[in-house]
């Protein structure tokens, strides 16, 4: 089934809908009303709309009419969800790497899941095709430095002391994080790229106050604040270097911001998880950087960071990884032939797939093969992403 009512979408095997909202304080009252349908429903806040994913279909019905109700209106249009595969020769060698690097949970597929819902999937398959060449695709990883340290990877390698590999060569950058300020008030929070408190939660209601709290703040700032409702747990998230001064031309201190949210959430009797933060990113090589980047902000439907000399690109509502981009040697032609060890996964819905995979490919996608509701495609150089439709 690829449709649960109008409001809904199989995304990613997840009956999921977007609603969009007007400000974070209209996505918050929304939030409330589903945690009184259900406690176990997955609500990323933002500061254009909400998505909600189900545990349970049986609750979409509640849900579309509690919106409905508050005056939100469903969009289909840019439900998405994408995802890493990596390919190996030995995928549980390779598995057990990426489990410590990231923390992840084993996934029902045999690859391994984000257990807060955040960060993307990692898929990995079977395949005997040589590719010793360095790829051309790696991630970075960021957590508390005390995390870092736990995993035990040994000695970096890097001009930043801080790239490791799995038993294939395939890279990571994994980087520690830092505390927010020396400041009591903001010690809840780390800076792992983005600025981050993940808060424990002990019921429904405390969830519900909590995130009308942080809307009411985030909407005074004027701040763009990320808030994901998760069973037990709450994670307030500035977004990627979003917390710096020049991010929003907005005259605001994050770090008094971030003590605010901080107070508001310790009387509301929220716990903080120190060990929680984590940001995952995805970087490509690129010897035509404004191509391969042009066709990615198509294929995705992203937008630019509007700073100049940043080469990010991100989904507009903070929903999927951030992509960054960087120079390759024009010179490295057995590299840039190489097929990558890694690519993406791209979960759209049934009835959008024809068009995204169009858009795709009139961005300079090569369609390279299909199959049932699936399209492989090579961006101008040769990284891949395989459009999935519905499940």
């Amino acid at each position: 089934m690829t449709a649960i009512g109008v409001d809904w979408r199989v995304v990613d095997g997840v009956a999921t809908a977007w609603f969009d909202a007007p400000s974070l304080i209209e996505g918050a009252a929304l939030a409330r009303r589903i945690l009184d349908v259900s406690a176990e429903i997955v609500v990323d806040l933002r500061a254009t709309g909400m998505r909600v994913r189900l545990a349970s279909d049986e609750h979409a019905q509640a849900v579309s009419a509690a919106a409905r109700d508050l005056g939100l209106v469903a969009n289909p249009a840019v439900l998405q969800h994408l995802s890493v595969v990596i390919e190996s020769a030995d995928p549980s060698v390779v598995r057990r790497f990426w489990r410590r690097v990231l923390d992840y949970a084993p996934g029902e597929d045999g690859g391994l899941a984000d257990p807060l819902r955040r960060d993307p999937a990692v898929r990995i398959r079977r395949s005997t095709e040589p590719r010793p060449l360095r790829n051309r695709i790696h991630l970075d990883v960021v957590r508390p430095a005390a995390a870092v340290e736990q995993v035990g990877l040994g000695e970096a390698s890097g001009p930043f002391g801080v790239c490791h590999r799995d038993p294939d060569g395939n890279e990571v950058d994994l980087v520690p994080g830092a505390v927010l300020g020396e400041r009591s008030e903001t010690a809840d929070w780390q800076v792992v790229f983005s600025a981050m408190a993940c808060y424990r939660i002990t019921s429904p209601t405390q969830q519900g106050d909590l995130a009308a709290a942080a809307a009411a703040l985030a909407y005074d700032a004027r701040f763009p604040l990320l808030v994901d409702l998760r069973p037990g747990l709450m994670i307030i998230d500035s977004g990627k270097d979003q917390w710096g001064d020049d991010a929003h031309g907005l005259e605001l201190d994050f770090t008094d911001f971030a003590a605010n949210l901080q107070t508001a959430a310790r009387e509301l009797g929220a716990t903080a998880d120190l060990r929680l933060p984590r940001f995952a990113q995805l970087f490509l090589d690129a010897a035509d950087v404004a191509a391969v980047r042009a066709f990615w902000v198509a294929a995705l439907g992203y937008t630019h960071d509007r700073r100049a000399g940043v080469t990010d690109i991100h989904d507009p509502r903070r929903l999927n990884p951030v992509l960054v981009f960087q120079k390759l040697d024009a010179s490295e032609t057995q590299r840039r032939k190489q097929r990558n060890r890694i690519h993406f996964e791209l979960a759209v819905p049934s009835d959008l797939a024809q068009t995204r995979l169009a858009t795709t490919v009139a961005a300079g996608g090569r369609l390279l093969d299909e199959s049932k509701d699936r399209w492989r495609v090579a961006d101008p150089e040769g990284n891949e992403v395989v459009i999935v439709s519905g499940a």
